[in-house]
């Protein structure tokens, strides 16, 4: 990279914790937020187990203090707790200080709402102001008037991809001179449609998720949202900023394979992963830690796993885990909160554990790392991959 990507802020809400410090408590000690279905009405309640936050709307509008007659969709709520975290956390007092945008992405967008007026529109022309907010930009435009932020606003959805090309574009923008600051993630609540949808295609589990086993089944949904300051090195240094962690490589690459499902070899992966590493100038030997994308779908962890045996070698592919046992998929949000999790195994010199393996694959050799395990960490690589073949490869860096 021509100059260097800081993330000196961030700020995430998920079902294992309404903010960073929680979030990390729970990684460290092991305690998932897989349930079963309470805030909102499905008939899968007690039979579909979900990564859920469990705070009503109501909760979040009184956390964000924002008038209750708003018509605010449960994603946007969501992205305005994390995002003002991550303007917190990045010690951000003027945020039109400088040029800032915000690049927010989302898959399920005010789907909430919608559900909830749809049969009402033609009979209450009063309900007809919520229609809006069905909008994915919708989302980001919230987010966007809740910080203050006058400055460009954009959204991605690229389905589980989506956070990481919002946090590539960020970073794009700044090399390229367009932007002094960007405010970069993803927010995604739980929806019925959404739920039945994945139902549909019959990839949820009837349990809970066990990424990279043998005997998976599918995956848990989840809601969440995560968003990271971006400022290049000339603001931090001039501003005297503290460094989380640095943006040192990114890709993104679509094998247009299938509506659905990955390659059988991993292609898209493969070459998201392999301009990742090139734009870093990092080698593979490089990458301490692997946050793989790690779904617990037949199809994508061996998939998955085939790309990542094509870029490191047999019996090379460094340490790595699934965090989605934590947390569910949270769709668009997975690469933002997935981000801010390999920050904090840099920061912690820590791996977390990818829960509830037992069995290892037997199409290869690979075994994820199944208990906390301490070691010092300088380069996390952090997969996500997308419906139509859209996969996008993070590397963050200490340093």
């Amino acid at each position: 990279m021509s100059q260097k990507i800081a993330i000196t802020g961030m700020g995430i809400i998920s079902s294992i914790g309404n903010n960073v410090e929680e979030n990390f408590i729970s990684l460290q000690s092991g305690k998932h937020g897989i349930s079963d279905i309470e805030m909102f009405e499905t008939r899968h309640a007690g039979i579909i187990k979900t990564g859920e936050i469990k705070l009503s709307n109501e909760e979040l509008v009184q956390k964000l203090q924002l008038d209750e007659n708003n018509n605010v969709t449960r994603t946007s709520l969501l992205g305005m707790m994390a995002a003002k975290e991550a303007v917190e956390s990045a010690g951000i007092s003027d945020i039109n200080g400088y040029r800032t945008g915000l690049i927010s992405s989302t898959s399920v967008g005010g789907m909430d709402i919608t559900e909830k007026y749809f049969y009402s529109y033609e009979d209450f022309p009063e309900k007809q102001k919520y229609i809006d907010a069905h909008d994915a930009g919708n989302s980001s435009l919230a987010i966007a008037d809740y910080l203050g932020l006058k400055g460009m606003v954009s959204t991605i959805s690229t389905a589980c991809s989506s956070a990481a090309n919002a946090i590539m574009m960020g970073a794009k923008l700044i090399k390229n001179g367009v932007l002094d600051r960007v405010i970069v993630g993803g927010t995604d609540s739980l929806s019925k449609f959404t739920l039945n949808g994945f139902n549909t295609l019959m990839i949820l589990t009837d349990s809970y998720n066990t990424p990279f086993d043998n005997n998976r089944k599918g995956l848990n949904l989840g809601e969440a949202a995560a968003f990271l300051v971006l400022e290049p090195e000339e603001i931090v240094k001039k501003e005297n900023k503290k460094v989380l962690a640095y943006l040192s490589g990114y890709g993104n690459a679509n094998d247009a394979h299938h509506q659905t499902a990955s390659s059988e070899n991993g292609q898209g992966a493969f070459l998201a992963m392999q301009q990742a590493l090139k734009i870093s100038g990092l080698s593979k030997e490089n990458i301490d830690y692997i946050n793989v994308h790690g779904t617990a779908t037949p199809n994508n962890d061996l998939s998955e796993g085939i790309a990542m045996i094509r870029i490191f070698g047999e019996n090379q592919v460094p340490e790595f885990s699934s965090t989605k046992a934590f947390t569910g998929h949270t769709l668009a949000a997975a690469a933002g909160i997935e981000a801010v999790f390999s920050i904090l195994a840099m920061q912690n010199s820590v791996i977390f554990p990818n829960l509830n393996f037992k069995t290892k694959m037997e199409e290869f050799d690979l075994t994820p790392v199944t208990e906390l395990k301490e070691k010092n960490i300088n380069h996390v690589l952090s997969n996500s991959f997308g419906f139509g073949g859209n996969c996008s490869t993070l590397i963050l860096s200490k340093s």
